[in-house]
């Protein structure tokens, strides 16, 4: 095979690969193998004519369409290799001709990794959130921990907002039980919103043994259709009422939470809110600079490469639906939407995420980047500490070309936050007064 008649529009590459008698011959070979098995030849059983008389009976063309489609893979390749092209989205053969030599010569086309022109990447500026952390969320985390420990205690008195009421109910609509609408020994929060309007708010005051007839009507929206706008009857009888009993905030309590003391256990929450701020404001930094190199560079990006990675999200979000045991069909019905313009919605998300893995390959290339065998070895830890697997086993299940793409980028990254400049976020412009909102809006 030899490639000839290269040519580049834009992002697009055009070449034909020459076969010739010989090579091409053992694929006219192959599809009459493929084929021969479902040919009838008059005066012959099916599949027992020879390829002389198939080619005699049907024309000696009778194999080329299949021949160049067994050719068109590897033709492709060798191409691509002979070329040195990195190719995205799918390839096209937009011409076919066979030669008078018996060989063929096939007319590729395909998109290529686009040319880019960097702009400044590094000492680039960007807000970076403070990591400040207040009395109030500390506060908030120690009552998380209060909650976790609560213990529910059985009350002798009307039930209030917040305590645990253990009912029987049965739902009626016309005198008529239906779907869903009964339970027995059910815990509910009172306050929590869980059951539709009215129904938690009609079992204040209630007591254990008491039983009452809740008068409601089904939100227009709600998700059953049956029992959308619909009045019904909860029948309800009350067993228990349970008051949560919050544990003091001291010493003893900040033990029972492996801490020493209370003023320990403040310290440690505060120090775990303010990493986790970090964190995010990090990473929100990141993020900042990253978009703003890419802002700077010129580049044009094939609309392949954005469709190529629509379908890569749409397959994460089946693989994903699909794992929590909805089949993605399902899912789609339920949202109301089609797979066309769910994939849509992917669109501008496809086209971000391109554009940074396009500026970040370019980085990789400017600063001269490498994965060393230590990178690697570091990332087969931190995936062996997650999964806990030996690193060894770890490294069976790991596409090295994909992990190698990922430290690739990550260092990219790096390159460009580790120069950037954090400046504190400007702060919210101040809201118009009502008094100066009040003409216009009356003019209007």
């Amino acid at each position: 095979m030899i490639v000839k008649n290269s040519t580049k529009e834009n992002n697009t590459v055009t070449f034909q690969v020459e076969l010739d008698s010989a090579e091409f011959e053992e694929h006219v070979a192959a599809a009459y193998k493929k084929n021969r098995s479902r040919i009838q030849v008059p005066g012959f059983r099916k599949g027992k004519a020879s390829r002389m008389v198939v080619e005699g009976f049907y024309g000696k063309d009778v194999f080329y369409e299949d021949a160049v489609e067994d050719a068109a893979s590897g033709a492709f390749i060798f191409g691509v290799e002979q070329e040195g092209l990195r190719v995205v989205g799918r390839p096209s053969i937009t011409d076919t001709q066979i030669t008078d030599e018996k060989g063929a010569v096939l007319t590729f086309s395909t998109d290529v990794w686009p040319e880019v022109t960097l702009g400044q990447y590094k000492g680039l500026e960007a807000e970076k959130d403070p990591c400040d952390v207040t009395e109030e969320e500390i506060s908030r985390d120690i009552e998380r921990l209060r909650k976790q420990n609560a213990r529910l205690l059985t009350v002798e008195r009307g039930a209030e907002n917040g305590d645990t009421v253990n009912i029987d109910y049965t739902g009626t609509r016309d005198g008529v039980a239906f779907a869903g609408g009964t339970a027995e020994g059910y815990n509910l929060v009172l306050g929590s919103n869980s059951f539709i309007p009215g129904f938690e708010e009609k079992l204040i005051g209630i007591t254990a043994g008491e039983e009452r007839d809740l008068e409601l009507t089904f939100p227009e929206n709600y998700h059953s259709q049956e029992l959308a706008g619909q009045d019904v009857v909860f029948h309800v009888k009350c067993n228990e009422v349970k008051f949560e009993e919050l544990p003091e905030v001291d010493d003893d309590f900040a033990q029972d939470n492996d801490y020493d003391s209370v003023e320990e256990m403040k310290k440690a929450i505060e120090e775990k809110l303010r990493k986790g701020k970090e964190t995010v404001a990090n990473n929100a930094f990141s993020d900042r600079l990253v978009n703003a190199a890419a802002a700077n560079m010129t580049v044009d990006i094939p609309a392949s490469m954005i469709e190529e990675r629509m379908d890569a999200l749409m397959e994460d979000y089946n693989r994903y639906i699909s794992g929590q045991g909805m089949p993605f069909e399902k899912y789609l019905q339920m949202m109301g939407t089609t797979y066309e313009n769910f994939r849509a919605t992917t669109r501008p998300a496809a086209e971000a995420q391109t554009r940074t893995n396009v500026l970040l390959d370019a980085v990789i290339t400017a600063e001269g980047l490498e994965a060393t065998e230590e990178d690697f070895n570091a990332e087969y830890e931190k995936m062996s500490e997650s999964y806990s697997m030996p690193a060894e086993d770890i490294k069976k299940y790991i596409d090295a070309e994909a992990l190698k793409e990922q430290i690739l980028r990550n260092k990219a990254i790096a390159v460009i936050t580790e120069s950037g400049i954090a400046v504190p976020p400007k702060a919210a412009e101040a809201e118009p007064a009502a008094e100066e909102m009040a003409e216009p809006a009356a003019e209007e």
